[in-house]
């Protein structure tokens, strides 16, 4: 067990720092925006798995929570001058508010009508976005948000360091996810995801937990966002449409809920298939749809599921044949 964990940190060690050098290695700019846009929709993709992989509460809304967080960011640094640094936290802060007012709503719900009333809300927040065309510019957007500026002698106007910051907050996003996983909060949202009558009934405070964990996503869906807008420069209302919840949804599945590697996994897989994908754009989803029910079917847990199992049973095979070959080697001995 001991060797199995310490392997593991391995490849995990392994992963960080090929991502951290992998800039360097990749030279053409349109390979380094694919990854880079990838890395900041796992950021969401985290926060939804927060409220849906471990809490079992789905939520359509949240394309919505990304799109605030990317227009407060963009209206603070363009209309108010604000730094970068500054305006993020306003964004993931003023996020999470949002989030609290619509969990306190919409948590009264359960299933299929709780999925309902998030995805009202989504819709509801993008026609105002989309309409407020005084401050959020209507269907022309926001453009010329500024970077994210200097530290110290570090310009993130420049490709690379742009790369690190996103994926220097992709790291704290899964730190963030992978401590609430293991944890006793992690836990009570994993029993109420199994029996949320049964966790009632020993308890556990049902509507606070499921309210943190929805607090919980909508910040990382709203830091997701305020970094696409300073990583991308310009900004529209197309950010906070429904269909951007469903591919969220869409990496979430095919990585596999509830899981560490899941969201970042799912993400960059479909995303980076998806851009290479674009001349097909219109037959896209004749590929996903049959794609996504074969999924379901035979990999219901998603892709680092069927990769834990193979392993499991990887482990299991090599159990077994450890005492046969021990027996034979001794019998051939004797």
């Amino acid at each position: 067990m001991t060797a199995r964990f310490g392997a593991s940190r391995v490849v995990v060690a392994v992963a960080i720092v090929v991502g951290f050098v992998l800039p360097f290695f990749i030279h053409n700019p349109y390979y380094q925006q694919v990854i880079v846009d990838g890395y900041i929709t796992a950021i969401a993709v985290y926060g939804l798995n927060v409220i849906l992989g471990y809490a079992g509460q789905l939520s359509l809304g949240h394309a919505a929570f990304y799109g605030i967080g990317a227009y407060i960011v963009a209206l603070l640094t363009t209309r108010a001058s604000m730094p970068f640094w500054p305006a993020l936290a306003i964004g993931c802060v003023v996020t999470g508010a949002f989030g609290y007012a619509v969990g306190a709503l919409s948590l009264r719900t359960r299933g299929n009508y709780f999925a309902i009333f998030t995805a009202a809300i989504g819709v509801m927040i993008n026609i105002v976005l989309t309409n407020w065309q005084w401050l959020t510019g209507g269907n022309i957007g926001i453009v010329n948000i500024p970077s994210a500026g200097h530290i110290g002698s570090i310009s993130f106007d420049d490709a690379i360091p742009k790369y690190e910051l996103v994926y220097v907050f992709l790291l704290v996003a899964i730190a963030i996810c992978t401590a609430i996983r293991h944890s006793l909060f992690g836990r009570t949202l994993l029993a109420l995801a199994g029996n949320e009558d049964l966790a009632r009934a020993v308890g556990i405070d049902v509507t606070g937990a499921k309210r943190l964990a929805f607090v919980v996503a909508t910040v990382l869906a709203g830091l997701a966002g305020g970094l696409y807008a300073t990583y991308v420069g310009f900004l529209g209302p197309e950010t906070t449409q429904t269909d951007v919840t469903f591919n969220m949804l869409l990496y979430a599945i095919v990585g596999g809920l509830g899981s560490t590697a899941g969201p970042i996994v799912g993400t960059l897989l479909l995303s980076t298939l998806s851009q290479f994908l674009q001349s097909f754009e219109k037959y896209r989803m004749l590929v996903f749809g049959p794609a996504l029910i074969l999924l379901v079917i035979y990999l219901p847990g998603g892709i680092t599921s069927a990769v834990d199992r193979f392993r499991s049973r990887a482990r299991s095979h090599d159990r077994f044949e450890a005492p046969i070959s021990s027996a034979t080697e001794s019998k051939v001995s004797s």
